[in-house]
């Protein structure tokens, strides 16, 4: 397994890169088999150290995690333990939906864009219906069942997740709803 240590404007010392292996490995031995690489960024917020940690595995799921402590061993701790916690939850589920999966989940090229919020103009009618482009850049779209899909957007945390179906080979998107529910659009 691969790890990417780091620390924004930290010095991550020999011990802590030691402990962090030692903690993740324990951990996802316990419930992910393969898992391919690990991303820990150790950063401070006021008097906080804040821990992120994204460990993707081979079935194609990024698992995520964050947490805030007063010390930097206990940010890592506390975010190991909430990593523990989703695979824990997710363990069944991800047996159940690879165990089929012989080769990695396919990733497509998109471009991903991020819309100004707000147009400034002076009278009510802007001078263009155009949205104005604040930033591109390029993402990628996994190819997965929507089990997978509700999974991965689950244990990543995110509000919505777009994926191209491995049922239909369209485009879908899988959102939170305010009701706390699941919604699928499949168009």
């Amino acid at each position: 397994m691969r790890y990417q240590i780091t620390g924004k404007q930290i010095d991550v010392g020999e011990a802590l890169q030691t402990h962090v292996k030692t903690e993740l490995d324990a951990m996802l031995g316990k419930y992910a088999g393969r898992p391919t690489d690990a991303t820990v960024v150790f950063s401070k917020s006021a008097h906080e150290f804040v821990c992120e940690t994204v460990v993707h595995l081979s079935t194609g799921l990024n698992a995520t995690a964050k947490a805030h402590a007063t010390e930097i061993y206990a940010a890592f701790d506390a975010c190991c333990e909430k990593m523990d916690k989703q695979l824990r939850r997710y363990k069944r589920r991800l047996k159940d939906h690879h165990k089929d999966r012989t080769e990695p989940v396919e990733l497509f090229g998109a471009s991903s864009y991020i819309l100004a919020s707000e147009i400034e103009a002076h009278d009510d009618e802007p001078e263009s219906l155009q949205p104005i482009i604040v930033a591109e850049m390029e993402t990628k779209i996994p190819s997965l069942t929507v089990g997978e899909a509700v999974m991965q957007m689950e244990l990543a945390g995110l509000p919505v997740l777009v994926f191209r179906n491995d049922k239909k080979d369209g485009v879908n998107v899988v959102y939170r709803r305010e009701d706390g529910n699941i919604g699928w659009i499949d168009p």
